[in-house]
């Protein structure tokens, strides 16, 4: 197809150039006429062949024609100094570095999309590392408290994919998945409307990539942004291939208040534990506290002294015993 469009170039400027040196009578109307019915064929022949390319392509082809022709015409500068009778030939230079460009670009924008080099051009004009939020985070919820708050700036990236696994799950069949795809869906909103920061969606793709997870930590690393997730095997395999990650479950963490050995709580004891004798309370944060020989103060509210604090993968796990106990330790050691 291209050698099909320089053959038709090569005949229309050898037609012109017959036409001008060889032709006297009714030259203006013979030259007028080869120059229409050219360019006619010619912008058919180009309609139709754009109809077949997508934006990108069309974009780097005419950019490709325009640098090919500024590049001939200026290669071709000397020529139409030296002699005026030598412009066919520096028009032949223009055509053919045109036309070299133009097919430059065709083959460059089938391989460059707009999509990636805007999203190029938007990475380098960040301040800060772009946070690209996974389904999981979004279904907490907890991420719009935080952007709300003002703990969160900068700009936010969804992918075109994430919202589409978002789609998925609030239109299944069942109520609970349907019921966190909508509240993911309702946590969007309220990010999106916070002037805090700015939120965008990226139609960037890895359609080689089938598997959400690894699309989202591929897609991350292209555009070097850090992701932000609660999901635990998601930071595992981020981690592995080198990708920043911010755990909210971690921050959760830090900013529970510390709890230390010999701290006298206040705790309502709520049900009786795993092992005999024990309850369980609960912290303010929702952190369990073991209380040892509480089973017997179930409905109660009592004080607890704390003798150790255990932290796990998963969160701190405390223990305690009745401070009526620990008094009644203490006064038999005086004795």
């Amino acid at each position: 197809m291209n050698l099909l469009i320089l053959l038709f170039i090569i005949s229309l400027v050898f037609g012109i150039y017959v036409e001008e040196k060889y032709v006297t009578d009714f030259q203006p109307f013979v030259k007028g006429s080869i120059i229409f019915l050219g360019a006619l064929i010619l912008s058919f022949f180009v309609y139709f062949k754009l109809k077949k390319l997508n934006n990108s392509q069309i974009l780097f082809t005419l950019i490709g024609l325009f640098l090919g022709i500024f590049t001939g015409f200026l290669l071709s500068l000397p020529l139409l100094i030296l002699s005026s009778e030598l412009k066919f030939i520096a028009f032949i230079v223009m055509i053919s570095f045109g036309y070299g460009g133009a097919i430059f670009g065709l083959q460059s924008g089938s391989r460059i999309k707009i999509s990636d080099l805007l999203l190029f051009i938007k990475k380098e004009s960040l301040w800060e590392e772009p946070k690209i939020l996974d389904t999981n985070v979004l279904i907490d919820g907890r991420i719009a408290d935080l952007v709300e708050l003002g703990f969160i700036k900068g700009t936010i990236l969804i992918p075109r994919f994430i919202l589409r696994e978002i789609q998925y799950i609030a239109d299944s069949p069942d109520p609970l998945r349907r019921a966190k795809g909508k509240r993911a869906l309702d946590i969007l909103q309220r990010i999106q409307s916070s002037d805090k920061l700015k939120l965008e969606i990226i139609e960037k793709d890895i359609p080689e990539i089938k598997e959400v997870d690894i699309k989202l930590i591929e897609f991350t690393r292209g555009i070097k942004g850090t992701i932000i997730t609660n999901d635990l095997n998601l930071i595992k395999i981020a981690q592995l291939r080198g990708v920043p990650v911010l755990n909210l479950n971690e921050l959760a963490q830090a900013m529970r208040p510390p709890v230390l050995p010999g701290e006298a709580l206040s705790l309502f004891i709520v049900k009786e534990g795993k092992e005999h004798d024990q309850g369980v309370a609960y912290l303010d944060d929702g952190t369990m506290v073991v209380v040892e020989g509480g089973r017997n103060y179930i409905g109660k509210t009592i004080d607890v002294v704390i003798h150790s604090v255990l932290q796990t993968s998963t969160g701190r796990m405390i223990f305690g015993k009745p401070k009526l106990d620990f008094t009644n330790k203490d006064e038999s050691e005086d004795e």
